[in-house]
This record gives C-alpha cells, structure tokens and sequence, in this order.
C-alpha cells in the first residue's frame, strides 16, 4: 500500500487523483513556497543539455554567424574604398554579432529553472509540514514535487519552472531564468539579418553601377554566388527571429507561457501589468542592462512560489 505522499498526478496529460490523507482534495489550494526550496542545486553551476540534435543545431547557428561575418568583412567592407562606410558598418555588424553570440551561450549555459529531480520523497514531503488536507504533486518522470506552472520536458528530462518551449536552436528549454537571453538573442539575431541585407543590397547596385573586379577581391562569380547566399540566409533568418521575439515578447505581456497558451490551462496566478511582466523577467528597474546578457536579471528574491495542493 502506498503512503499518501506517494500517491501522485501526472499534472501534463492531467491525469490521476490527488490525495490528502485518506479523503480527496476538491478545491485546489496554493501553499507559498520560498524560492529557495525550489531551486535546482546546480542554478550556480555549467548547465548544459547533451542533447545530439541540439549540440548540431547550436553549432550550425554559429557556423551561420560567423558566414555571415565573413561575407561582410571580406567581400563587401574590407574591398570598399570608402574607408567610413567600411569601419562605421563593419563596427556596428561586429557588435551585433558578437550581442548575438553571447545572448545564444547565455541562453544555452543556463539554467532555464530546473526543479530539483528526486526530491519526492517521504522524508522531504514531510519536511514541508503540511496542513491536514494539502497535497503536492509529484512528476512521475523526474520523480520531483512539482511546483504552479512547471512542466516536464523531454529532451532535458527535467521539470522546468515557467516552461516555454524547448528550443534545438539553443539546444535548451526556454524557461525563468534564460528566457531574457533567449529574447535577446532573437532580437540581435533579426538586427544583424537585417543589417546584412541591407548591405548586400547596397553592394549589389554598387557593383552593377563599377567594375565587378573593382568592388570584391573575390571573382565575380564567386562574389555574387556569396551575396545571394548571404541574402537568402539574411532574409530566412530575419523572418524566422522576428517572429520568435514577437512571440516570446507577446508571452512576457501577458504572462503565459507557450505551452500554458498550447494546452489553453486555466489562469490561476495573479494577474499583473505588462509593465510588471517585462520587469519580471529582463530585472527592475528599467536600464540599459535590459539589452545586456552579461546581465543576470533580478526575478524577484523575495516572491514566493507555489506548489498546486
């Protein structure tokens, strides 16, 4: 016979009983939980998803920076004569590249807000001293108490706190705590998709107004083949990015995640400004440390959480 404690649901196909004691639960309760307890063990330590398809993912993303960075650098602003045009662009590129390199790692090395695994046990259980007629509820998966709002992913066999997505590209869920870099990350993405476009564009009716062997160190041929390559990935990418981060943005706004918007799951945590949300998860108050991700937001030390009873 299994100890109460033991008795669990499985919260994503929202299946099973919840149990309190020897009688059901019908109302469901909230108990305020310090963040704390919560938190994985490892939140201070190198996380990293060794996950074949991500790992593959997250090195074409690089692979296709770094060709867009040779296509600007060495095809277009390096052969130009106009020495102002060559450093204000190639500046602003590099700075938007390396933004977007260092939003992508962030995004990738951090704990997105794993919820400890194992630590449903009796013991542990115990230890939250619950009142007579609360229950937790506890992943079958992970073998984890399961706080408001997480939920199981696969691919990082973990529970993540405010799971939006699990992303390949960044070879990591998307949830409370990288969430910030992974809008960053989208957003640098499309400026820098955009900012190569509009290069190419300039330099194709510059090329067509000279001398093709005049305008590129490389063949005309081979410069024209790297332009439209380099066009093609712009425009793919710019496209891609910019709904992602209107998206993620749109979530943020109204604090609901994907999934939780996927699965249509009844609202049942307060309901805040947008103003409140944005604050929630790039830090408070506003600076330019927003549009940094060498910045760790503050998501509020002091906010409680809440396991579903």
């Amino acid at each position: 016979m299994k100890s109460p404690v033991h008795r669990c649901r499985d919260v994503e196909h929202g299946r099973g009983q919840a149990w309190a004691g020897s009688s059901f639960l019908q109302p469901e309760q909230h108990i305020p939980i310090s963040k704390d307890v919560i938190t994985s063990s490892s939140a201070s330590a190198m996380w990293f998803i060794k996950d074949a398809c991500g790992i593959i993912c997250a090195i074409i993303t690089w692979l296709l920076v770094l060709y867009a960075e040779f296509v600007v650098v060495f095809v277009m602003l390096l052969p130009s004569k106009n020495r102002t045009y060559s450093i204000v662009n190639g500046s602003l590129f590099n700075v938007l590249a390396f933004l977007a390199l260092a939003s992508h790692l962030r995004a990738m090395c951090t704990d997105p807000g794993a919820v400890p695994k194992g630590n449903a046990t009796k013991e542990y259980i115990e230890s939250l001293q619950l009142k007579p007629g609360q229950v937790v509820y506890k992943c079958p998966k992970c073998c984890s108490i399961k706080p408001d709002r997480a939920h199981h992913c696969s691919v990082c066999k973990r529970c993540i706190r405010k799971m939006d997505h699990h992303c390949p590209w960044v070879n990591n869920c998307v949830g409370e705590n990288n969430q910030k870099y992974f809008v960053l990350f989208t957003m640098y993405i499309a400026l820098v998709s955009l900012h190569a476009l509009f290069m190419v564009v300039f330099h194709f009716l510059y090329c067509f107004e000279d001398d093709w062997t005049k305008c590129s160190s490389f063949s005309p041929p081979a410069t024209v083949i790297l332009l439209i390559l380099l066009c093609f990935e712009g425009l793919l990418f710019l496209i891609f990015t910019s709904v992602m981060f209107g998206t993620q943005v749109h979530s943020i706004c109204t604090d609901e995640t994907g999934i939780e918007q996927l699965k249509k799951e009844e609202r049942r945590w307060a309901k805040k400004t947008k103003w409140m949300n944005l604050r929630a998860v790039f830090g408070h108050p506003f600076s330019l440390l927003w549009f940094s991700p060498f910045s760790t937001p503050d998501h509020g030390k002091a906010e409680t959480y809440q396991y579903v009873v």
